[in-house]
């Protein structure tokens, strides 16, 4: 067996409102995760996880022509576990179906990511995972991440950050941003990571929010 994170970026009919507005479209959610679904009969059910203003984004469901029916489950006043059911195009089910073909499982979370992409963990056969991976359309964009990685799933809070997430950290770890006093500034850190400055102040937010949530079970 294998284990394999990969990364996609879907577009045009793989990448529905919904999906945009969780994968950096909707500035005002911190952190969005599928933490469950159903995707086998209609209609499609999905479990979020949600971190940020998610009030503003139940607004947003229940405005949107695809849900059918939607819940908050708030744990705190900036997380919740959202079920959503609805109607997904059928580009958008074959994805999820190619990554449960054969022997393959897909570990949840899969962390929606700002800049549009979505990452998971799949375990399986290398011959069915190979295919999996060759069988995304033209429309997605694919990305290896790791193979044979130890974490399956994002059981620490450096796990539960995104790949970029992480990357911000790591860059500001070595360019002295966190020492005392402070070494190196965010645009220090977007000039390493070939991004704007916010962006990357953003990225650091965002990952020190996730890191302190976990430490306090929050």
């Amino acid at each position: 067996m294998k284990r394999v994170r990969i990364t996609l970026r879907p577009r045009g009919d793989y990448a529905p409102p919904i999906y945009e507005r969780l994968a950096g479209g909707a500035n005002y959610l911190e952190r969005a995760r599928i933490v469950n679904w159903n995707v086998s009969t209609a209609p499609t059910g999905f479990l979020f996880r949600l971190e940020g203003d998610y009030r503003r984004f139940e607004r947003e469901l229940a405005e949107s022509p695809m849900v059918s029916d939607f819940e908050l489950l708030p744990v705190t006043d900036r997380t919740c576990y959202c079920f959503l059911e609805g109607e997904v195009s059928a580009a958008a089910r074959s994805l999820f179906e190619n990554f449960t073909r054969g022997s393959l499982m897909t570990v949840p979370p899969i962390e929606y990511n700002d800049d549009g992409t979505n990452t998971f963990t799949i375990v399986g056969t290398e011959t069915d995972i190979q295919a999996a991976v060759d069988c995304v359309p033209d429309g997605v964009g694919v990305t290896v991440e790791t193979v044979g990685a130890t974490r399956v799933a994002a059981d620490s809070a450096v796990g539960r950050l995104s790949d970029r997430q992480r990357e911000a950290v790591e860059t500001a770890l070595e360019l002295g941003f966190y020492d005392v006093p402070r070494t190196a500034t965010s645009a220090d850190v977007a000039r390493e990571l070939g991004c704007a400055t916010a962006t990357a102040a953003e990225h650091l937010q965002k990952a020190e929010s996730t890191v302190f949530a976990f430490l306090f079970d929050r």
